[in-house]
């Protein structure tokens, strides 16, 4: 039966499609795109197309059709599918066009003119410093094509231009997050195979680690390396094609390694393909049209993640349009910065939004110029994850954006869904929402399953042993179709150097025997019009910060050495630990919460024992990684198969428990643990204490 229905979903699916694709001429584009922020029911057939959501399948399919075949073409015959022929195409057609757009500095406005001032990078200059660079890469830093080359890098122009140098030579570039260090970045270079790294000096004191001596670490001098690329007698380096994209190279080989926390409790290597950063970005891109010439997407998340790095500059790049990238988030600037930058399109996750509606609105009014920087911008679009629908309205209606497009991706996640929501009401906090046509297309391979009652980590399966699809509103684990299952890598590529990890993603036997089908790890439900939203993430991740954080890492940490003195003496004061992202009202996502189970054996201050632990994690993890509330319990609750019963400590309640009589700690400050109190609390939620 499952087959039946599969392909009758593919025959009307490709009706349709064709029906749309004859359409598509018919209709005037450019009114299309002109209407797609505007309301106004006066034309009947705009009005339906916006109705039932096909203005945005006609947009999109046709181009899909297009890229697709051409794509194909790329990989069979002439060997140009990677993203370095992408940039290189724009940079001929379009050698005048801005490329990137960076500030000059973080304190970066004019006090006369009030204004901020950018460094401009147009395709052609930034093609010949890709070249400069590329060279002293081969002949100075001695880089092979195929290697592996670190990245430990802030926002600036030096990434961009150090990690398309790579790609022109023929590397690989691997993304580090800065923020790691000690043992987490030890092993992030060891599994992802590292043979150099490059090390921004801004953020080189975070880079302590233990590496191994063949390891070569280069301690990027950027005014020296800035000078030699704007030398107009400097040498060019032009890989050879042959080398750059050798005949055996294949578009699921990885095309960049991006570094996220994970269920091993240690950071994974996720392999990002060709074939997700050229054509998968190439269609983000027109699904969140970029393909004028004048968009601009600017972003202040870190280039280190998937979301900057390939659906910001890949995908933008991919439409011949340019980015702006902010050396890091500020609210305070947020909007002068994307006033200036002449932005048409602004990256968000949903911590950023809260941070933004929570800024005074006096900060972005410039009563002398009549300028309010937070209105009167050329945003059209921003488009992110995240973003709950509590606050959804009030970004949308607060900050003049026309367009929220609310996203669903993971680094490691061989798909996206996507959004397009125009009103203020239909599909609000949907993050997958397309018409029929595009619906039909990707019931195909993107599917929900019910999950276990007794452990949402774990799929339920019926009598058959076999899964089944969850209700309308009803939340589901979301995967994805692999189509060849014997040969899983063609559809999902999975992490450098940890297979076990790579196939825990895998779940086989779904529907039929013998199927298998990528797992996301995250809750979704549906409505009945087909729509997604997010509901949580499932297992041993939380998120906080806008950071994926392994709750495992955390446990690891704090257990590495259960030894702890007293009185001078080492003493084992821990049994075990339990580490679950907690709810806080008002905040984005959850926080670290740590529930520790002492030695019964021992008497101990349990403050004291909490704060002996801190200089430990402070170390070790990264600051959102860290637990900000803390917990004893006599005894960690288990299951019958012995594991953790993480739910009830995920639903705990603050203040005091759920009893209400519990005492809880709280890392003030990032600087000592204190005893949790009501009126604490209430400054918390009041924001009066950040966490």
């Amino acid at each position: 039966m499952i087959d039946l229905f599969f392909y009758i979903k593919a025959f009307a699916a490709i009706t349709i499609t064709l029906i749309a694709i004859l359409l598509n001429p018919l209709l005037n584009l450019t009114t299309l795109k002109n209407s797609l922020a505007n309301n106004n029911q006066s034309n009947k057939l705009i009005y339906f197309l916006k109705k039932y959501r096909l203005l945005e399948d006609i947009h999109i399919i046709p181009y899909f059709f297009k890229a697709i075949g051409q794509y194909v073409y790329k990989i069979n015959y002439s060997k140009t599918f990677t993203n370095w022929y992408t940039f290189k195409k724009q940079a001929n057609s379009n050698p005048n066009r801005l490329f990137m757009r960076y500030p000059v500095k973080n304190e970066n406005m004019n006090k006369i003119k009030k204004e901020f001032i950018f460094e401009d990078y147009t395709y052609g200059q930034a093609e010949i410093m890709i070249y400069k660079l590329s060279s002293y890469l081969v002949n100075e830093a001695n880089c092979e094509p195929g290697q592996i080359i670190g990245m430990y890098y802030q926002n600036n122009p030096m990434f961009i231009f150090l990690w398309y140098s790579l790609w022109q030579i023929g590397c690989i570039p691997a993304f580090l997050n800065y923020n790691i260090k000690g043992s987490p970045l030890t092993h992030s270079i060891k599994i992802g195979k590292l043979q150099k790294i490059f090390v921004d000096d801004r953020v080189a004191k975070n880079f302590v680690c233990d590496i191994e001596d063949n390891i070569a670490v280069h301690y990027v001098n950027e005014k020296q390396l800035f000078s030699l690329m704007n030398d107009e007698t400097s040498n060019l380096f032009v890989q050879k094609h042959s080398i750059r994209t050798p005949v055996t190279l294949k578009d699921y080989d990885p095309a960049m390694l991006i570094f996220t926390s994970g269920t091993t409790g240690l950071p994974k290597s996720a392999v990002i393909s060709w074939r997700k950063s050229s054509i998968g970005c190439s269609l983000f891109g027109r699904i969140y049209h970029m393909e004028d010439e004048s968009t601009n997407v600017f972003t202040a998340m870190p280039l280190y993640h998937s979301t900057a790095a390939l659906l910001g500059v890949c995908a933008v790049i991919s439409q011949g349009g340019s980015f702006t990238i902010a050396p890091k988030f500020s609210a305070s600037n947020f909007w002068k910065q994307v006033y200036f930058s002449k932005a048409t399109h602004i990256q968000y996750v949903g911590e950023i939004c809260r941070y933004l509606v929570n800024t005074a609105k006096e900060i972005n009014i410039d009563a002398v110029n009549k300028i309010n920087y937070e209105r009167d911008h050329n945003v059209k679009i921003a488009y992110g994850n995240g973003l709950r629908d509590t606050i959804w309205l009030e970004f949308k209606q607060r900050f003049n954006i026309p367009v929220i497009g609310e996203f669903y991706a993971s680094t490691e996640a061989p798909f996206a869904t996507t959004s397009f929501q125009v009103g203020d009401s239909d599909g609000v906090g949907a993050c997958k929402s397309y018409g029929p046509i595009v619906s039909t297309f990707l019931s195909l391979q993107q599917v929900l399953i019910k999950t276990d009652p007794e452990d949402p980590t774990c799929p339920y399966r019926n009598e058959k042993g076999l899964c089944e699809v969850p209700a309308h509103g009803e939340p589901g684990e979301l995967l994805m179709k692999i189509f060849f299952p014997k040969n899983p890598k063609t559809s999902f590529q999975g992490y450098l150097g940890n297979k076990a990890a790579t196939n825990s993603k895998i779940l086989r036997d779904v529907f039929k025997r013998g199927d298998a089908y990528y797992r996301s790890g995250d809750l979704v439900k549906s409505d009945k019009r087909s729509r997604w939203y997010f509901v949580d993430r499932l297992g041993d991740t939380f998120r906080w910060k806008s950071e994926n954080c392994s709750t495992t890492e955390v446990e690891n940490c704090i257990m590495s050495n259960p030894l702890l003195k007293k009185n001078g003496n080492e003493t084992q004061l821990l049994e075990e630990c339990c580490v679950v992202g907690l709810k806080i009202d008002g905040y984005e996502g959850r926080c670290g919460y740590a529930i520790l189970q002492p030695n019964q054996n021992e008497s101990f201050d349990k403050l004291e024992l909490v704060n002996l632990l801190l200089p430990r994690m402070l170390k070790n993890l990264p600051k959102y990684s860290l637990p900000i509330f803390v917990k004893y319990v006599d005894e960690i609750d288990h299951t019958n198969n012995h594991k953790i019963k993480k739910t009830s400590y995920r639903n705990d309640v603050l203040p005091f428990g759920v009893n209400g009589n519990e005492t809880i700690y709280f890392l003030k400050h990032y600087k000592e643990y204190v005893r949790l109190t009501n009126e604490e609390y209430k400054c918390i939620k009041s924001s009066e204490i950040k966490l």
